[in-house]
């Protein structure tokens, strides 16, 4: 069956690929669009395969909550080039794979990978069929959500970042206090709530540090474990969120801050997301 120019153009406008490839697709397929689809398809697959051990650290992140605010998500979808993590198609993936994910309540990656899209292909099919598009690694390898009283989410200025944060109940002027606080965890990137939250395992290693920091500034053996734990205090305060200077006003805490809301107000979870973090 003799391939037109009309048909290769066809496929093109169909899949997004390249006309060559659409070419080829169709002579294999002997003219058949769905053969040829299902061939550029397959073709993602062994593109994806072959780029496996690509870096993709462009792409775009975003965050959204639900209507009652109840339900809040972050996900980071991922590719090569800042190009194609600027395109169209690109961002709609991952607005619409948001989008279902507020929707539905998923609560983790692999059901959200196994989610299907409008288009009746699921979001790990759709992934594929654009890595065969793009000839790029694309990933959707980061995905949380927050289930609280109360979540706030935060998407910064060219969606190379996102957070989400939840509070154990609501009250009055809370949605202004939420989206301070995950503008705070935005520019400040704690690593946990508070001290408590933090693994033991990184505290453990924070003293060992401080203390080979105090021997090598020739302090007394005495005084070396008093002065490593002044030390993980500082550090408690630099990386704990409710524990940090309050960007708005340097005067107070992020806790403090929380608490001039309702003294019952608490922090109890947040996520932040960033392209190459």
């Amino acid at each position: 069956m003799a391939i037109t120019a009309q048909d290769v153009n066809k496929l093109r406008q169909m899949t997004g690929s390249g006309m060559m490839d659409c070419k080829n697709a169709l002579v294999e397929a002997e003219g058949d669009f769905e053969k040829a689809i299902d061939i550029l398809r397959k073709k993602g697959l062994k593109v994806a395969a072959k780029r496996a051990d690509r870096s993709a650290n462009e792409g775009y992140v975003i965050a959204k909550v639900n209507a009652d605010q109840t339900y809040g998500a972050v996900l980071m979808l991922n590719c090569e080039t800042d190009f194609v993590g600027k395109t169209a198609d690109f961002k709609d993936i991952a607005e619409e794979a948001i989008n279902i994910a507020i929707k539905n309540q998923i609560h983790s990656l692999d059901d959200l990978l196994s989610t299907s899209l409008s288009s009746g292909r699921t979001v790990n099919e759709a992934l594929t069929d654009m890595t065969g598009k793009t000839g790029e690694k694309i990933e959707l390898n980061h995905f949380e959500h927050i289930e609280n009283a109360f979540v706030a989410a935060y998407n910064h200025n060219g969606n190379r970042l996102a957070t989400i944060v939840g509070f154990n109940k609501t009250a009055n002027g809370l949605e202004t206090v939420a989206h301070e606080v995950a503008m705070q965890i935005a520019a400040m990137n704690p690593i946990s709530v508070d001290e408590k939250s933090i693994p033991q395992t990184v505290i453990d290693r924070e003293l060992d540090i401080a203390r080979e920091q105090v021997r090598q500034e020739g302090k007394p053996e005495a005084m070396i474990d008093k002065i490593a734990q002044g030390k993980l205090n500082k550090f408690f305060k630099e990386n704990t969120l409710i524990n940090q200077e309050f960007i708005r006003d340097n005067k107070k805490t992020v806790g403090q801050y929380i608490k001039e809301t309702d003294p019952a107000l608490v922090c109890e979870g947040f996520f932040r997301l960033q392209l190459g973090a």
